[in-house]
């Protein structure tokens, strides 16, 4: 987390499941906890062992493995490969809500993503 901004910052979650962060300032990062899975369908299906899309990367861990992400990429920067980092505008409304699965300032809003997406780990 103390990386130069947008750098991967990996680790594992309770010993069982690689969590992927994007560092941002000196001390700070952003868990990405879900995507929507647009490409790579065969090889993320293949990964995760399961068809259905909606569930393929909904959550920290299932997104790592779906896409390979392991501790081999922590602290390789996002605009190297393996890494294809591309912004694009949201296709909706943004939400903010608390942060889950945490006890510590888990009242914060530090937990964004696209209002109605059936792709999130966890509906707001």
């Amino acid at each position: 987390m103390f990386g130069s901004p947008g750098t991967a910052y990996i680790y594992r979650s309770y010993g069982i499941h690689w969590c992927f962060n994007i560092t941002c300032l000196p001390g700070s990062a952003v868990l990405l906890r879900a995507i929507e899975p647009t490409g790579g369908l065969h090889l993320m299906r293949e990964r995760r062992g399961m068809d259905a899309l909606r569930l393929l990367c909904s959550g920290p861990g299932k997104l790592c493995q779906a896409l390979g992400i392991d501790i081999t990429l922590d602290g390789r920067t996002l605009d190297q490969p393996p890494f294809t980092f591309r912004h694009q505008a949201p296709a909706g409304s943004l939400v903010a809500g608390p942060r889950i699965g945490i006890t510590k300032a888990a009242e914060q809003p530090w937990r964004f993503g696209l209002k109605g997406s059936a792709f999130l780990s966890k509906r707001f």
